[in-house]
């Protein structure tokens, strides 16, 4: 059984929405490293329709010579939408529609061989897949700011979800790695 995953930027005091207004100066070499370590694992990536449409405009014209240009713009990226069509999926390649019920799919693909499957760029894609139990490790990294606005991850009213810290790690400009895996 395959694996599913997501990572999130995460501010102090729990933004996780836009990172890149608030992680510029924290971002370093070791956590460039370990979300290597990530990207060689992962042979599947879901997308929100948010989040892709986001990293649609950017990636297929950033610099190819970066690791992550290369890696988001060959894997094949499986798009959780009800307004995006087959025509805006050309606009990026590797991109498809998820037909049908989210939750079916990506239990679907769980069965099927292959590496990793990483949920990202999108908060509610993430949301969907932790509640429907689905999600098999959550990492959070931390970076040491508070954004004082934004999304957060969790909201007021969502059920208990039981978690356990499975590794943390910290990185010399003190970003935070927490990776949760399912209460078993």
């Amino acid at each position: 059984m395959r694996k599913v995953t997501a990572g999130l930027f995460h501010s102090v005091d729990g933004v996780v929405e836009d990172p890149f207004k608030f992680q510029f100066d924290s971002f370093d070499d070791a956590l460039g490293e370990m979300l290597t370590g990530v990207q060689n694992r992962v042979d599947t990536v879901l997308m929100g329709r948010v989040g892709w449409s986001e990293w649609a405009g950017y990636w297929p014209k950033a610099d190819q010579d970066m690791d992550f240009a290369a890696f988001i713009n060959g894997v094949p990226k499986y798009v959780a939408s009800n307004t995006l069509g087959a025509t805006d999926m050309a606009s990026w390649a590797n991109s498809s529609l998820i037909d049908g019920d989210v939750v079916d799919f990506v239990r679907g693909l769980k069965a099927q061989p292959g590496g990793e499957i990483a949920a990202m760029g999108g908060i509610s894609l993430v949301r969907q897949l932790l509640f429907a139990g689905l999600m098999d490790e959550l990492s959070l990294i931390t970076h040491p700011v508070v954004a004082g606005e934004g999304r957060h991850l969790f909201e007021p009213g969502d059920p208990t979800t039981r978690l356990e810290l499975v590794r943390c790690d910290a990185t010399p400009k003190g970003n935070v790695v927490q990776v949760y895996a399912k209460k078993a």
